[in-house]
């Protein structure tokens, strides 16, 4: 593993990163404003939402930007003339929403619940339905998608695990198990590689850690705050990009501390599957 270089820093909490267009998008909690950047570091504004805290990003195979905007329940769609508007009514279902990942056949997947209840995962299909599809999940946050298109992965947090889905041909989840076990661990955004491995940030823990199915930890990279997410990206994908941040508890995320950085190394494998 290359040593870590600094991409970007003054961040409030980067989250959700995505490489889309040869540049890294992620969601700046805290500011209301999508970002993204370049391997120079080099950054724009791309986005201004009317939400704070959470809020996640991914597209619609027609391009079109989603965020999931998260205290309020919705998942808003940013139009080409750049309005944004409701792409689907979430809050029927849970209080709060968080992380979002679109598989290679259009299905929506979008997790929330609350601080002090089971979390869940939803549907939206194609045709702009909403149901869920997945429940009791231990303060669900990343998720990702096999190549394939047959696997959900989703990070629960204060389950200390990855758990695994079948996805079924009408987009629902089945076969629920445990693809990773990790004691002591509190996963949060995660990517796939190449080579069947998960990558997952860890807040308290303070590291960002490659791991395979059954729990065989691979690689740790330890940091100096906490990592958030990350994100395999750059022209072969193998470029590791990490979300981290100083971590002080909830009540202080909004309290406009600026210690969010994206950290960059190189990766063994390329990045695959969704998001």
């Amino acid at each position: 593993m290359h040593e870590l270089q600094i991409l970007l820093t003054g961040l409030a909490f980067g989250e959700s990163p995505r490489w889309h267009e040869d540049r890294l998008w992620f969601s700046n909690w805290g500011t209301q404003e999508v970002v993204a950047v370049d391997l120079e570091g080099k950054s724009e504004v791309m986005v201004r939402v009317p939400t704070t805290i959470p809020f996640c990003i991914d597209w619609l195979p027609d391009g079109r930007l989603l965020v999931v905007s998260g205290r309020e329940g919705l998942l808003l769609r940013r139009e080409p003339d750049g309005e944004l508007v409701t792409h689907a009514i979430l809050s029927d279902l849970a209080g709060i929403w968080n992380e979002i990942v679109v598989d290679g056949r259009d299905n929506i997947y979008i997790n929330g619940g609350g601080f002090d209840a089971p979390g869940i995962i939803a549907l939206v299909t194609p045709d702009g339905s909403v149901r869920q599809v997945a429940d009791n999940i231990a303060f669900p946050n990343g998720m990702a998608v096999t190549p394939d298109n047959l696997t959900l992965i989703v990070a629960e947090s204060h389950g200390n695990l990855l758990t695994a889905f079948d996805i079924d041909g009408d987009g629902s989840l089945s076969n629920r198990r445990v693809w990773a076990a990790l004691e002591g661990a509190a996963p949060d955004g995660i990517c796939l590689d190449a080579e069947g491995a998960v990558w997952y940030g860890d807040v308290p823990n303070k590291c960002c850690v490659r791991v395979r199915e059954g729990s065989g930890v691979l690689q740790t990279i330890h940091l100096d705050r906490g990592c958030f997410a990350c994100m395999l990206g750059g022209g072969n994908k193998q470029t590791l990009f990490l979300m981290a941040a100083e971590w002080r508890g909830f009540e202080h995320m909004a309290d406009g501390a600026r210690t969010g950085q994206i950290l960059t190394t190189h990766a063994s494998a390329p990045g695959v599957g969704w998001p």
